[in-house]
């Protein structure tokens, strides 16, 4: 598909990166403040509605770098996973603070994506780049994390038709089916990237 001519001269998929970053301190702050002045089932909601918002501007701003022309820059490339791996990391780590989350888990989400992201530059630089793209086991791991992270800054239960969903449970299932897929998804990467390894 050709790419388009952006139909305004600002370079919005940067504006919603940063936008990206500027909603950490919201999600995380939030939590800081008094149940006086701010209710406690809403002090979760807010925390939960700005993740949410703030996985949104991640898929968004990857769509418009690509299809408009002159959206896609190096800064934006650098930045934009930077921006994701910022808000994920604040998130865990909140959440362990407000005793929702294992810090098992959050070191092993963590610890991973701190891994892989240093032996996709030192790949880069031996010129073997090719061989850690993202696989399944990664993208299955992301969208169970960042179905699971909401969930669980939401935390209270909600009532559908009478039906009682404990949407801490869900979140919590959900995290720690993602850190089984996050060690898993290493391992591949790793495996993926051994020939390099042998060569030095």
């Amino acid at each position: 598909m050709p790419r388009l001519k952006p139909p305004v001269s600002i370079n919005v998929p940067m504006v919603l990166t940063w936008a990206r970053i500027a909603m950490i301190p919201i999600a995380v702050g939030v939590f800081y403040v008094p149940t006086k002045i701010i209710d406690a089932h809403w002090i979760n909601v807010i925390a939960c509605l700005t993740f949410v918002v703030a996985a949104t501007t991640d898929a968004l701003d990857g769509y418009l770098a690509r299809r408009y022309e002159g959206w896609a820059t190096d800064m934006g490339a650098f930045l934009d996973p930077v921006a994701d791996k910022l808000i994920v990391s604040m998130a865990l780590i909140a959440l362990v603070g407000l005793e929702r989350l294992d810090m098992l888990v959050a070191f092993i989400i963590i610890g991973r994506e701190i891994t892989v992201s240093a032996l996709r530059e030192w790949m880069a630089k031996v010129g073997e780049s090719g061989r850690v793209k993202v696989n399944w086991f990664g993208k299955i791991k992301t969208i169970a994390q960042m179905t699971a992270i909401p969930m669980l800054l939401w935390w209270d239960p909600i009532t559908v038709e009478g039906v009682r969903i404990s949407v801490s449970f869900i979140g919590t299932v959900l995290i720690w089916i993602a850190a089984v897929l996050t060690i898993y998804s290493m391992y591949v990467y790793l495996r993926a990237a051994s020939p390099a390894f042998n060569k030095e």
